[in-house]
């Protein structure tokens, strides 16, 4: 869903267009790959001149797993790139959320 805009009261609507990706997606963590879906967004921030990307892993008991055991930082392969970034804490539906900066896995305008 490349260029979607945020719609008012979105968590960044004041940076207008937003690109992202939704679908399947592998996670690295060491030598372990996982097979995940996600649902991914990012914009631009002028103010630190970075790149920002965000977004959810569909709640998955290997990565419940892996997360308990001290697992904080994966890379993320979509079918267009790979990036690292963090992973945080579990939402209530058993999703985590994962966050970086630089480039993401996805393209970009």
């Amino acid at each position: 869903m490349t260029g979607a805009a945020a719609g008012p009261g979105g968590p960044e609507g004041e940076h207008g267009d937003h690109e992202g990706y939704s679908g399947p997606a592998v996670l690295l963590i060491g030598d372990r790959e996982v097979p995940v879906e996600v649902d991914l967004r990012g914009f631009f921030q002028p103010i630190d001149g970075r790149y920002h990307w965000y977004g959810r892993i569909a709640a998955d008991p290997l990565v419940t797993e892996l997360v308990a055991a001290g697992a904080r930082t994966a890379g993320l392969r979509t079918p267009t790139g790979t990036a690292t970034g963090s992973l945080g804490d579990e939402d209530p539906w058993g999703r985590y959320r994962v966050a970086g900066t630089g480039a993401p896995p996805f393209p970009t305008a």
